[in-house]
């Protein structure tokens, strides 16, 4: 009977050992409810960095799109100072220097003298040398569109023609801008020469020995001796 009674006392103190075993590791750990916590804990430090770093972000693009400086805005500015610094008698000079380079095709020197001639413009001299000085202008194009003009409307040969756009009392075109001229019109030399025949036949009363002459003078129309005895042979 002695053995039995220790026997249970025994089994009794270990369930009891057990149970304040399995109490002290229950009570030691966290519940279902503190996990739930410190995942949530977790998961809201996690979205306040992301959203931190968004807004990092979004400021650096503001950053640089605001220190953009505004050229345009500069440039505009700097071309008003300078139309400014323009007085309004330089202004209209080149305006009217424009308008005869470009509707009749003149040279730069017969435009200083009409911009200053006291027939033309009567611009003060320093106007009319801002102008020309300041107009974009094509004179190898002025030349040549004087030299059409001249052998569509007056039928001159390509010598005269030439002598007509560099003379001081013609055109005042230079050289190199009258030859080029010459050198890309596009004429028909042999019918401006029986044109011109014509009319000194018929405004004249001239014979045609007198019409050659006169048409391969160095003096008068300067046309070749081919180009004058086509004339010649041409005539009624």
């Amino acid at each position: 009977m002695a053995a039995k009674k220790k026997s249970k006392l025994g089994l009794i103190v270990g369930i009891v050992a057990i149970i304040a075993i399995i109490g002290a590791a229950a009570g030691g750990g966290k519940d279902n409810n503190d996990l739930k916590n410190d995942t949530s804990d977790v998961s809201t430090m996690s979205q306040s960095s992301i959203t931190t770093s968004g807004n990092s972000n979004d400021d650096l693009d503001k950053g640089s799109k605001e220190t953009k400086p505004n050229t345009t805005a500069d440039t505009n500015d700097n071309d008003t100072e300078e139309r400014s610094d323009v007085s309004k008698e330089y202004q209209n000079a080149l305006k009217s220097a424009e308008t005869y380079s470009s509707v009749m095709h003149m040279s730069k020197a017969a435009i200083y003298d009409q911009l200053t001639s006291e027939y033309g413009e009567k611009f003060p001299a320093d106007a009319a040398q801002y102008a020309v000085d300041n107009l974009d202008a094509d004179y190898n194009a002025n030349a040549l569109a004087s030299a059409d003009n001249y052998s569509k409307t007056m039928h001159m040969s390509k010598a005269a023609i030439y002598d007509q756009l560099i003379s001081e009392y013609g055109d005042k075109f230079t050289e190199s801008e009258a030859q080029y001229a010459v050198d890309n019109l596009d004429a028909d030399y042999k019918l401006n020469a029986l044109e011109t025949a014509k009319t000194y036949q018929d405004n004249l009363a001239m014979s045609k020995s007198a019409i050659y002459d006169q048409l391969i003078s160095e003096y008068g129309e300067q046309f070749t001796a081919e180009e004058a005895q086509y004339a010649i042979d041409n005539l009624p």
